[in-house]
């Protein structure tokens, strides 16, 4: 007799199958419910609940902050049956702004640190919703997305949010599940956003042309990614490698005695603190050359780490450097694989899939809310309608109410008597008596008039997909304006191992001073607006008795200088090759910067942000008056070793040179007091080795001194110093307009009282002059103070006691002013005085 039920029988299985079966159910559950993000909100099942509960908690951006405990309570009480400590991390990477790009948590105590340290307890931490949060929930209520029941069937939880933000992208994700693993870096959110909008406005985009919009990530953590090649191959196919490096510049320390190596930032997920216990290792044991000290100073202000290079590395900063980005994690690899769960099963995803799925799940989304916003509407305008018809028969409506037995007969003889449905007439019954006064009445018809406005434009949305496109788009755009900011991570087109040294260094404003002795420096223009009018200064530079700061340009790190020399020959710095040296340093001397050959010179020094700009001319003039003019485009590959401005003669020299516009005159002044003006065109655009043309007509023995670019209108004002110490101011209108090539005209009266003219400068009211006499005094003066006449004077004294063979030998502008109005070179000048310079102001 057979003992075993039927529902008891046992049945063979094969082992082989049983396991295969088994093992992917459980990858499955792995992959689907645990370890990839879902294409639609970007979010993990574990972030979802937490957020969900955070949100039933009403633990909003905007009220008090709870205890993650309790947080942590509610998620594996009501929705996610795993440990405590799984939940409290995920909840505690939400709230790190280093790890998310946009944080969806905002936690009050220790919730860890890029050094790699541990959260507090969760029972010490206190948090809530970020505000950006709450757009991933936003219209959760509107029957937006479907809702499943949680692991015990005693609730309900959303399969998935109807997020307004493309997660997915905007903070990326990382995982690893049964024989696959996603790992999507975080982008900018305004990137995103227009890129979302991009491909609503032209479904048939390119991955090529969303590019423009999205160009890369865009990490918590900064730095640099190198070269387009990575990123092209892994949005175009899901996947792709990456560099990342870390940001780090040069600072030279006070009167040039260090120079060190400063780590602002560093590439993504690495723990600062394993770096900089992995370069300290490199440097102990010798694989690591030329760092005298290690420091991390960062703060809550920022990441600074600290490599202090020894003296005799000073000038191997880019070598170093290098290798430390080979050695350590200053620049790693990051894998990109745009892997998500699509349909309940794993995607590899290009770039434009991804913005694909996201905008048909806002479709859905949409549509879910446009029906159940319709269909409110249109039972609030059924009860409308049944109120106003109520209204309009109200003293018959009032008897049969008062005649009915209980409300039940009352409700049947209104449906009876009006036609009214079973929730019109019970809405009647409902009604208030304060709805019967005239305003009340007339609320409720404007009320069923702009519900009816509303109902059309519904079902208008449901009927027309460019009006629900259109929405979506509108939404996007409104959500880009509220959270986008600006781009951390720098994209670079430099390749993978390649260096490039601009590559590192910040983008600013910095003060490049030049002395009269040829010593050149550069400073953050920070150290010259640190304090207010009035005050005592700082020393600036130490110069020499006989040396003074000549030239002082405010340029950015990547702008060009370009020096001409003597010999008409072109060599160019970028600003931030220029040394960085303390305040009280001198500088360096530019013969060290610059191959100048034996006797040759710095003539001038131009500045300027781009080599190609169109219709921008620079214009040369030498001692024996010729001048040339050369488009700047020409000069846009100089070579370190300097090309070839101008050919200069051999019995004549380079004096000056200044760029144009192409539509300005030019003054040309001589030693023996003669000027003439002119107008650039008159003298041609020649090629880079031309010798140039005649500007003026020299007399016997007499050469030029200089050379000004002024308006065509010749409103500027031109001042004119003379060896023995006398000068005066001149408007330029008294110049007028002559052909090239001529003798000029007087613009100074020269005898033997006042010496041969040293300089003519184009000034203001406001600036000082600088001038130095062949015994090493210094004179400084307002220009103000100096009388303006008529070109045919000898003008008057601006210093006293020239004689016994003394003489004036140059003459400088060093009075601009910055837009606060204060002195840019007073705090070079200010306790720079000794017993051979005297200050005149």
């Amino acid at each position: 007799m057979d003992l075993i039920s039927e529902s008891q029988r046992v049945e063979p299985v094969n082992i082989e199958d049983e396991i295969k079966v088994s093992y992917l159910d459980y990858a499955m559950s792995v992959i689907i419910g645990r370890a990839l993000p879902d294409v639609r909100d970007g979010l993990k099942p574990v972030h979802r609940r937490i957020l969900f509960a955070m949100s039933e908690l009403g633990n909003d951006y905007n009220k008090p902050y709870k205890k993650a405990a309790r947080v942590v309570g509610d998620v594996i009480g009501k929705y996610h049956p795993h440990g405590d400590q799984s939940v409290y991390d995920a909840l505690v990477r939400l709230a790190q702004d280093f790890a998310m790009r946009y944080p969806l948590a905002d936690g009050q105590g220790n919730f860890g640190s890029i050094d790699g340290d541990s959260a507090a307890a969760m029972r010490y931490t206190e948090v809530r919703m970020s505000r950006l949060a709450h757009e991933f929930l936003a219209d959760i209520d509107k029957n937006t997305v479907a809702f499943g029941p949680n692991y015990d069937g005693s609730l309900v939880e959303p399969l998935v949010f109807p997020t307004r933000v493309p997660g997915l992208l905007i903070n990326g994700s990382a995982g690893i599940a049964v024989g696959m693993a996603t790992n999507i870096p975080p982008h900018n959110l305004g990137e995103v956003a227009g890129g979302l909008v991009a491909l609503i406005d032209n479904p048939d985009i390119g991955i090529d042309e969303l590019m423009n919009y999205i160009p890369g990530p865009d990490f918590p953590t900064g730095g640099f990614i190198l070269g387009r090649e990575g990123l092209r191959e892994a949005y175009h196919t899901g996947r792709g490698i990456i560099r990342i490096r870390a940001k780090a510049i040069v600072e030279t320390g006070p009167r040039d005695t260090k120079k060190s190596l400063v780590v602002t930032e560093i590439p993504y997920q690495v723990n600062k603190s394993r770096l900089v216990e992995d370069i300290d290792t490199l440097i102990r044991d010798k694989k690591l050359e030329g760092i005298a000290e290690l420091r991390d100073e960062s703060d809550r202000e920022g990441m600074r780490v600290v490599l202090d290079l020894k003296s005799t590395h000073r000038d191997s900063a880019d070598t170093i450097l290098n290798q430390l980005y080979r050695q350590t994690q200053l620049e790693i690899s990051f894998g990109f694989n745009l892997l998500a769960v699509v349909g309940q099963a794993p995607r590899l995803l290009t770039l434009k899939d991804a913005l694909s799925e996201f905008l048909s799940h806002r479709k859905e989304v949409v549509q879910r809310r446009t029906r159940y916003e319709l269909d409110k509407a249109e039972a609030r305008a059924h009860i409308l309608e049944g109120l106003s018809k109520a209204l309009d028969h109200l003293d018959e409506v009032i008897v049969l109410i008062r005649q009915s037995r209980n409300p039940g007969e009352a409700r049947q003889t209104l449906i009876g008597r009006f036609e009214f449905t079973e929730i019109q007439a019970q809405a009647i019954l409902d009604l208030r008596l304060q709805k019967l006064t005239q305003l009340e009445q007339q609320n409720l018809e404007d009320e069923f008039n702009s519900l009816l406005k509303d109902i059309t434009l519904y079902k208008a949305i449901l009927e027309s997909e460019k009006l629900l496109l259109g929405v979506i788009r509108d939404e996007t755009l409104a959500l880009k304006d509220d959270y986008s900011d600006e781009r951390r991570t720098q994209i670079t087109a430099t390749r993978p191992g390649d260096y490039n040294p601009e590559d590192f260094i910040v983008d600013e404003e910095m003060v490049v001073t030049i002395s009269h002795s040829g010593y050149i420096k550069r400073n953050s223009l920070t150290l010259y607006r640190s304090q207010k009018r009035g005050g005592k200064g700082v020393t600036a530079a130490k110069t020499r008795e006989d040396d003074f700061i000549k030239n002082l340009y405010i340029a950015s790190t990547h702008n060009y200088l370009l020096f001409l020399t003597s010999r008409g020959r072109l060599y160019w710095l970028k600003v931030h090759e220029v040394p960085q040296a303390g305040r009280t340093n001198k500088g360096k001397a530019m013969v060290n910067l610059i191959l100048l050959a034996e006797n040759e010179k710095v003539a001038t020094v131009l500045q300027l942000k781009d080599l190609t700009e169109p219709e921008r001319y620079v214009v040369m003039a030498t001692r024996r008056g010729i001048v040339k003019r050369v488009e700047l485009t020409a000069f846009q590959n100089p070579r370190r070793l300097g090309i070839i401005a101008m050919t200069v003669g051999e019995d004549d020299e380079l004096v000056s040179a200044a760029l144009t516009d192409g539509q300005s005159a030019l003054l040309l002044s001589t030693r023996g007091g003669k000027a003439i003006c002119f107008k650039e065109t008159d003298v041609r655009a020649m090629g880079r080795t031309a010798a140039g043309v005649r500007g003026i007509t020299l007399a016997a023995g007499d050469r030029l001194v200089g050379m000004d670019v002024i308006s065509m209108d010749r409103s500027e004002v031109l001042i004119t110093v003379t060896e023995k110490g006398f000068g005066k101011r001149t408007p330029a209108s008294e110049y007028n307009l002559q052909s090239r090539g001529g003798v000029g005209t007087i613009t100074i009266k020269t005898t033997p009282r006042n010496g041969q003219v040293v300089g003519v400068l184009k000034v203001t009211a406001e600036d000082r002059l600088m001038l130095i006499t062949n015994t090493g005094r210094l004179i400084m003066f307002k220009v103000s103070g100096v009388s303006v006449v008529h070109r045919n004077t000898s003008g008057v004294k601006l210093i006293n006691n020239v004689d016994n063979g003394e003489f004036v030998v140059d003459v400088a502008p060093v009075g601009e002013t910055d837009e606060d109005g204060v002195d840019k070179l007073e705090n070079e000048l200010d306790s720079e005085t000794d017993n051979n310079s005297t200050l005149f102001y």
